[in-house]
């Protein structure tokens, strides 16, 4: 059951990140896995800095948003050089 919930949250925060970032999301897949990296990339992030996301999904959540707007930024940024 938790790699469903993987694939939920990937998929919600990887649109949300679209959405704040893009103005649109990135498709069901491409959605799905910048939402699953962002969620790598932000409980690294927030580990190192010692933060608490408050576990739970709303925690996951928030965590995998955060992590997949670093995603998308860092990748825009790098784009366009």
């Amino acid at each position: 059951m938790n790699f469903v919930y993987y694939i939920l949250i990937g998929a919600v925060a990887g649109w949300l990140s679209g959405k704040i970032i893009r103005g649109s999301g990135f498709g069901a897949l491409g959605n799905i896995i910048v939402g699953i990296l962002g969620g790598i990339i932000g409980g690294w992030l927030f580990s190192k800095l010692g933060v608490s996301s408050g576990g739970g999904i709303a925690g996951s959540l928030f965590t995998s948003v955060i992590g997949a707007v670093i995603l998308v930024y860092l990748l825009k940024f790098l784009g366009k050089k």
